[in-house]
């Protein structure tokens, strides 16, 4: 043992072993970038994979949804023969469907054809109630005018349930839209493109709101197939109605223009979204009191009034009563004395 450690340091054994590790480091050093392989290969590789797999699965869903499919129901063929598109033709009813997540052929022919259905219903609903149930004791030319009333307010119908139904919508992507651009902000950060952050926002985001998971799937699919990236964020906008997510797919459509980092842009954008948010809750907590001044009015401070004077009228009409049965007891004791003298 002690010769092994005699001659393993030995200059000379040292200066061998010294110098065969610095060989072999060399020929790491040299070597070694040929057996990694190029790894930005491999990754825009798996990129374009993500993205070509995307593309397919958001083609087959919409597939699935029909989307482009024709409406074939009775509806959709009762408006095609009578071209209800043209005759009662509406600029805005696409874009009001879309907000409020009606897409497709399908929904638009019901709506053209309650559009041309309702009147008559309304017209009819009028009639019974009028002429045979309550009059409402109105003259022959107000009965008439009724008619008219609801027929303006069945032909109205459809669009205020469109409406009601699209803010409805409206307000449940604004609840959870700051969270999703927190998620989204991550998502880039970690090194996601901009299509697998929506795609795995819109994962994550189901359960809380699934209108904004079902528009950010949308959004993945029209990156995947539009030709100009800045249409899908254009659609997007245009879908949810909401200034909030104009503004996002403005900075996204600039940084897609300009090449500027969405990163800051998305924080930016999160914090406004958030305060947007509060500033309408305390709005909302603003207006409360003026809200409730009626109905306190009309059932609170009449149980008030009568928890509090209630006991007051039982007593004051108690004391009335014992008043009034006193002079009777005293007429009694004047009248005893003559009564027993007779």
């Amino acid at each position: 043992m002690y010769d092994f450690l005699v001659s393993f340091t030995h200059p000379d054994t040292l200066a061998a072993y010294l110098v065969a590790a610095a060989v072999f480091a060399t020929f790491v050093t040299v070597f070694l970038p040929y057996l990694k392989g190029d790894k930005l290969e491999t990754r825009l590789k798996a990129v374009s994979n993500q993205r070509e797999k995307l593309r397919k699965q958001s083609r087959a869903a919409l597939e699935t949804k029909g989307l482009r499919r024709e409406d074939k129901s009775m509806m959709g063929a009762v408006s095609s023969k009578l071209n209800l598109a043209k005759a009662l033709e509406d600029p805005n009813v696409v874009k009001l469907m879309n907000q409020a997540g009606l897409r497709g052929p399908g929904p638009i022919s019901a709506f053209y054809f309650a559009r041309m259905a309702m009147p008559f219903v309304g017209l009819l609903l009028t009639f019974l109630y009028i002429f045979f149930v309550n009059d409402l004791g109105l003259n022959p030319t107000m009965k008439y005018g009724s008619l008219a009333f609801g027929m303006a307010a069945g032909f109205y119908a459809p669009n205020l349930y469109v409406k009601n139904l699209a803010a409805k919508r409206q307000k449940s992507i604004m609840l959870g839209f700051p969270d999703s651009l927190d998620m989204l902000l991550i998502c880039v950060e970690a090194g996601m493109s901009i299509e697998l952050g929506f795609n795995k926002v819109s994962q994550e985001i189901g359960t809380a709101s699934p209108e904004l998971a079902e528009e950010f799937g949308l959004t993945v699919a029209e990156l995947s197939y539009l030709p100009d990236r800045r249409m899908a964020y254009d659609n997007l906008a245009a879908r949810t109605g909401h200034e909030g997510v104009k503004a996002v797919c403005m900075a996204l459509s600039q940084a897609e223009r300009y090449g500027t980092p969405l990163g800051d842009a998305l924080r930016v954008m999160a914090k406004e979204n958030r305060e947007m948010r509060m500033s309408a809750a305390e709005k909302k907590a603003a207006a409360l009191p003026a809200k409730l001044t009626v109905p306190m009015i009309l059932f609170f401070l009449p149980v008030l009034f009568l928890v509090v004077l209630g006991p007051a009228y039982i007593k004051y009409q108690a004391m009335k009563g014992n008043n009034s049965a006193a002079p009777d007891v005293a007429s009694m004791q004047v009248e005893r004395p003559w009564q027993d003298a007779g």
